[in-house]
């Protein structure tokens, strides 16, 4: 072959090394590909992608995981390009939240042909598990409400990941307790042979004796006297379009009906703005979503963006548009550095809207680290969050099962220091005193990061009213 090509395959194993120990999601916050070798001579020839080999992929179709590949077999690629697609492809793998690992590397060469191997660990998919969660909105909250065992959702969660080895998901729900509710879904991305479109259909049943009527002194204000409580019956069915890699576009159509005791309006004839007990309408959204960063569900480096338009009811009992937009950039400062900003906003008009169109601050992950015991309503509203973050602790318990791909689990420890503004605007019920002014928060906390999405955080917060205390925070996918 010559000189010249034995010199550019030694570079290009240098190169591989650089991608060949891959981290498990836990680690994939180490930067890969930030090494470059200092190339010299001409490598202006490209290599050819060979033959793609995958491994460990059980139950995951082999399409699926190609699906996720910035390069296919037959495609020419330059060697700084090939060792930067590796990395790519590992990231976009790690967070299609199908595998534990995922090792990319090259498998053999033929002349300026390449073959790849690309190794994954692929996660448990089934989860039969019974379900037992408090229903206030945070743990501060149920413990305000005296840790009533009456305040506890329980039941059966049945939770089916990679359902035909699509990376599509049935989940079924059968909850009692504090609220009776039945919940299907089925989400399919790749309903066709280009793996671009998709769709999502879905319902669900609930029943509470407790309502929130009403939000007084910035609380929530409940009533479980009422004999016909509240109902919801809703559907919905979406079509999801995927062009490329990073950008999911998506248009949902839903109905909903909804019922209330009458009584409730004499507690709150804004409840649903005029004297009805029930309410029906459609909605219909339109949502864009961009992700790309190492990890996506505990993100340090790169941007996640997502917007949407909505246009909820057509009559006069419910008529709301609403923009909403959220974006997430991390950037890695050092080795074990990093700082986070995440912006959050939402608009709604007319802005004279019922009770139940109010929801701001306090609802979901549109709150203040420092406020979470308080509810914040409004018809307009942003929030921006900024983190520093310093990794305290990497390590790996070994679990003694008999699993090549879950024979240890992974942590990481972040030491965190905070601070979050924002702002609710409200033109109805303006008798809380936390409307229509700024607000700030800071504070201090932990991360602990671990497999299955797993994250805990801890923060001790300070507001503005003078208050602090300790926040305990959990987020999974189960």
């Amino acid at each position: 072959m010559g000189k010249k090509f034995y010199c550019i395959i030694a570079k290009l194993l240098c190169c591989v090394a650089l991608v060949h120990a891959q981290p498990s999601p836990v680690d994939s916050s180490q930067s890969l590909t930030t090494v470059t070798p200092n190339y010299s001579g001409n490598y202006s020839t490209p290599f050819v992608v060979g033959d793609i080999i995958i491994e460990g992929n059980k139950r995951t179709k082999p399409y699926i995981i190609e699906r996720e590949l910035p390069f296919k077999a037959g495609d020419s690629i330059y060697l700084p390009e090939l060792v930067k697609a590796f990395e790519i492809s590992r990231q976009q793998l790690i967070n299609t939240t199908l595998f534990n690992e995922v090792i990319i590397s090259l498998k053999a060469f033929r002349g300026y042909v390449v073959d790849i191997s690309i190794q994954v660990k692929e996660r448990w998919y089934i989860f039969p598990i019974p379900y037992l969660k408090p229903v206030d909105r945070n743990l501060n909250e149920w413990a305000k409400q005296g840790y009533g065992v009456d305040r506890v959702n329980y039941g059966f969660k049945f939770t089916y990941n990679n359902f035909t080895g699509r990376n599509d998901k049935l989940k079924l729900w059968l909850i009692t307790g504090y609220t009776q509710q039945i919940q299907f879904q089925y989400d399919q991305p790749y309903a066709d042979k280009t793996l671009k479109h998709g769709y999502r259909i879905g319902f669900a049943y609930s029943y509470n004796r407790e309502i929130n009527y009403a939000t007084i002194d910035n609380q929530q204000h409940f009533v479980d006297s009422l004999r016909e409580g509240i109902k919801q019956w809703s559907g919905h069915i979406d079509y999801t379009y995927r062009p490329g890699l990073r950008t999911v576009h998506s248009v949902i159509l839903s109905y909903t009906h909804q019922q209330v005791d009458p009584r409730i309006n004499e507690l709150n004839p804004k409840y649903y703005g005029s004297l009805r007990n029930k309410v029906s309408y459609p909605e219909l959204i339109y949502n864009i979503n961009y992700v790309n960063v190492d990890y996506k569900p505990f993100p340090l480096k790169g941007w996640i963006a997502e917007g949407s338009v909505s246009k909820k009811g057509f009559s006069k009992e419910m008529n709301m548009w609403q923009l909403t937009g959220k974006a997430t950039k991390g950037w890695q400062l050092t080795k074990k550095d990093f700082f986070s900003w995440q912006g959050l906003g939402t608009l709604r008009f007319p802005f004279n809207q019922p009770y139940i169109n109010q929801r701001m601050f306090g609802y979901g992950d549109m709150y203040l680290r420092g406020l979470e015991d308080y509810v914040i309503d409004g018809s307009a509203g942003f929030l921006t969050r900024q983190s520093y973050r310093h990794e305290l602790f990497r390590f790996s318990v070994p679990t003694y099962i008999k699993s090549k791909s879950h024979d240890r689990i992974p942590f990481r420890i972040y030491a965190r220091l905070f601070g979050d503004a924002g702002y609710s605007y409200n033109k109805t019920f303006t008798n809380n005193s936390l409307t229509n002014r700024m607000l700030y928060t800071g504070g201090f906390g932990l991360d602990i990061v671990t497999f299955y999405d797993f994250i805990l955080r801890l923060d001790y917060s300070f507001n503005q009213l003078g208050q602090n205390g300790l926040f305990l925070h959990i987020k999974n996918d189960f």
